[in-house]
């Protein structure tokens, strides 16, 4: 594929003061300017897939179609809070079919939402990778490192969530040739023999805070839904978490889980975050500082959102086991990349809004968020366990102008930036 449209052309590029053309009234005519382009989206636009545009999706509903650049089928899923760094398509392969072989210069983090296959990977050394995945396995492809993904049965199609930081690189170089037909090699990405058979290496720090993140380094996990995490108290009484370094990567990814009975605390960051659901069912509310109205997302396995920047985004389960989600973005615990991610590893995303960080604590939570997770529990029969927290039943019994108005919580101090 040739230059993208957005691409530099010295011979229609004219800067400023140049002396343009003259009309037949002998007037300098001035050249329309080049501005305002925008490459990422005008390469989606010619990869000739569906677009799909929303607050979040469900990705093994969305339409996709033919892709010829991975010879498979697929789909644009963007969305509102994606900012200028991230993105996310679907990879559709069909039963017993394979893609071409493809590499790129972005980074990619691949989350298997149905079926069964295998991925080919070719290393810088000349050697090369095969693993195999099922639903819920999560995987990265060091960084352009040409790789092939294969379907295994003839039983159903395999959909995998894409999410990459396209955009920013796209847009930083502007030439698609230079993504996608790039020689240069990255050997320091491609990660030990082990990290492509599911195994990996367990660190841990603390820092601002103290509260203790634990990281797991690799470039494969098999089962997200199993895979072992450890207590985030920060985040709510029974959360637990575990960040991942993948491929060496400057994009972040963490598993996080809900424990039944409970929800996380709310807090906010930057644009970019791709929530996808693991397992379990339940909602997550959305708000900016000094709106009236929540907005509602609810979740189950293969949705997926992004929370616009800066605002607040609140977790809720709803069914009666502990449910888990994946969330991925710029900025990796080992390459926070900016100043908000590094904010975040070092804390401030769990500390309260109160003291300069970006959480807001259960007991300045305004009441109509646990009214509204009560009674979401009557439907589903769980029985809350946060009563140790709240007055449940004084909360149930709030007459109807407590339900309304400004969104109540403390003045924020920050930014946490």
């Amino acid at each position: 594929m040739g230059n993208s449209t957005g691409g530099a052309n010295p011979s229609t590029n004219n800067s400023i003061g140049s002396t343009g053309n003259t009309d037949n009234n002998g007037a300098t005519a001035i050249n329309e300017a080049r501005v305002l382009i925008d490459p990422y989206h005008d390469w989606a636009e010619g990869e000739n897939i569906p677009i799909h545009l929303d607050f979040g999706h469900n990705l093994l509903e969305l339409e996709t179609g033919p892709w010829g650049r991975y010879e498979a089928r697929g789909c644009f899923a963007h969305t509102h809070g994606a900012g200028d760094f991230m993105s996310n398509y679907v990879l559709e392969v069909a039963p017993c079919n394979k893609t071409r072989p493809v590499k790129h210069l972005y980074e990619v983090f691949c989350y298997v939402l149905a079926g069964h296959g295998s991925t080919k990977v070719w290393l810088p050394s000349g050697e090369t990778r095969v693993f195999e995945w099922g639903p819920q396995a999560v995987f990265a492809i060091p960084l352009n490192c040409q790789y092939q993904i294969f379907n295994s049965t003839s039983l159903e199609s395999v959909r995998i969530s894409c999410t990459n930081d396209a955009p920013i690189t796209i847009n930083l170089y502007h030439n698609i040739d230079f993504v996608f037909n790039n020689p240069f090699e990255f050997p320091e990405r491609a990660g030990q023999s082990k990290h492509f058979d599911g195994e990996g290496d367990h660190t841990a720090y603390s820092h601002g805070n103290n509260a203790k993140r634990n990281v797991w380094e690799t470039n494969f996990v098999h089962d997200l839904t199993s895979f072992k995490l450890y207590e985030l108290e920060a985040r709510g009484k029974g959360s637990m978490s575990m960040s991942f370094v993948l491929a060496d990567g400057t994009m972040h990814a963490h598993v996080s889980q809900i424990p039944k009975g409970r929800y996380k605390k709310a807090h906010r960051h930057a644009a970019g975050t791709h929530v996808h659901a693991i397992d379990g069912s339940g909602y997550s509310l959305l708000w900016h500082e000094g709106d009236s109205e929540f907005k509602e997302f609810p979740w189950k396995h293969g949705f997926m959102y992004t929370p616009p920047f800066w605002m607040f985004h609140q977790h809720f389960n709803t069914c009666p086991n502990p449910a888990r989600y994946l969330a991925c973005s710029l900025g990796s615990r080992r390459y926070p990349f900016i100043s908000l991610r590094r904010k975040s590893a070092e804390g401030a995303g769990s500390l309260s809004i109160s003291q300069g960080g970006r959480q807001l604590e259960y007991e300045d939570q305004d009441p109509r968020i646990h009214r509204k997770w009560l009674e979401a529990l009557r439907e589903t029969g769980v029985t809350s366990e946060m009563g140790e927290i709240f007055d449940e039943p004084a909360i149930l019994e709030l007459p109807p102008e407590a339900m309304t108005g400004v969104i109540r919580q403390p003045r924020s101090i920050g930014p946490a930036i």
